[in-house]
């Protein structure tokens, strides 16, 4: 089961470094200069911890690309999370 707590702050961090992104964005490397270390900005909840090309890699099958905006964005990524028992 996920932890909520752990689902919200990464919900909150996604957000966070995803909303400066130029939307529509259209694939992965979109969103690459809005992230405040490139691809390897890492997000951390709890004992769980990646950076954004390892959320790329392990993920890259469950997105939907293009995205219009950030909470459709942020949706995909915890859904997929969720699908492949990262969190």
């Amino acid at each position: 089961m996920v932890d909520d707590e752990t689902e919200s702050e990464f919900r909150s961090q996604f957000t966070e470094a995803f909303e400066g992104a130029d939307y529509p964005v259209s694939n992965p490397m979109d969103l690459v200069p809005a992230l405040p270390d490139g691809p390897g900005t890492r997000f951390e909840a709890g004992d769980v911890s990646f950076t954004a090309m390892e959320l790329s890699t392990k993920l890259g099958d469950v997105q939907d690309f293009p995205y219009d905006d950030v909470d459709s964005l942020v949706d995909d990524l915890i859904e997929g999370l969720k699908q492949k028992d990262m969190i």
